[in-house]
């Protein structure tokens, strides 16, 4: 059974009615009755080009946005169809890392405020581990985390990132971009997720540091157990991380197929455009 299967799903958003009165000026189809699996472990890369529907998708996927139709199943469970409760507990184990580490902090929080947030929120009991051992119980209030373990946690996540805990009392703006995107992983892995949507992590960083978050989430991955969804416009980032390759393109998944299959033997046309568009790139 695949980790993550979305089953025949469309996503259509209303245009924005016309300034000058009258009714909605259209729709848009964004995700076009897609049927995509993600396998526990391996990393998918979503590569298309702008307006292709890949964030739509990725956030349809956690559902951060609902489906107008179709199925998405998260270990056997349909989201579309879970409650609050339920939905809740489930997106401890999906997350997502943002595309702006500009934009996707909050500035008014320090560091240790931002990643401490989901593990406030999720109220996270006794019996859970912290990235490296067992929290005991002695360090545990029932309620949820004290503040020392919350912020032993905090400490934790900032070294799985290669940040130290100088970091902690600093706000996003003291921080170079690659910097805060680190921060921005540190935040999706503070409740131990199964599952993290990386939507274009890189794009917005020059090529040197995305290189290097490239390399993190590798290292992350093979650490803690991680699966992927890689979304991405760039088929050499992609083709460097991922184990299957989806492309999507006008709302559609055109090409699906190992990293070797898609990169060797293109099948779609698209396909085919995005191998030739992009040069290589290299990550140190």
């Amino acid at each position: 059974m695949p980790l993550v299967a979305a089953r025949n799903v469309t996503k259509i958003f209303d245009l924005a009615e016309s300034p000058f009165g009258g009714s909605s000026a259209g729709q848009v189809r964004a995700v076009d009755d897609v049927s995509l699996e993600i396998h526990d472990g391996e990393t998918l890369g979503l590569v298309g080009e702008s307006g292709s529907g890949k964030s739509t998708l990725g956030r349809l996927i956690l559902r951060l946005i609902e489906p107008t139709s179709g199925t998405i199943l998260f270990e056997g469970v349909d989201l579309v169809r879970a409650n609050g409760s339920e939905l809740r507990r489930l997106r401890r184990d999906m997350q997502i890392i943002f595309q702006d580490p500009f934009g996707s902090l909050d500035p008014r929080f320090r560091v240790e405020d931002v990643i401490a947030e989901p593990l406030i929120l999720h109220q996270k009991t006794l019996h859970q581990t912290t990235l490296h051992q067992k929290i005991t119980e002695q360090n545990t209030r029932h309620e949820g985390l004290s503040r020392d373990v919350c912020r032993q946690r905090v400490r934790e996540l900032l070294r799985a990132v290669g940040m130290d805990e100088s970091a902690m009392p600093r706000y996003p703006h003291e921080f170079s971009g690659g910097q805060r995107q680190r921060i921005g992983i540190a935040r999706a892995l503070a409740l131990q997720p199964k599952f993290i949507v990386a939507d274009e992590p890189v794009s917005a960083l020059d090529a040197s540091v995305g290189a290097q978050i490239v390399n993190l989430l590798q290292q992350l991955q093979r650490d803690f157990g991680l699966t992927y969804l890689f979304i991405s416009h760039s088929m050499p980032v992609v083709r460097y991380l991922s184990t299957r390759i989806a492309v999507m393109y006008q709302g559609k998944i055109v090409e699906v197929g190992t990293t070797e299959q898609i990169t060797a033997r293109p099948q779609h046309a698209y396909t085919r455009k995005l191998l030739a568009a992009t040069p290589e790139m290299t990550a140190s």
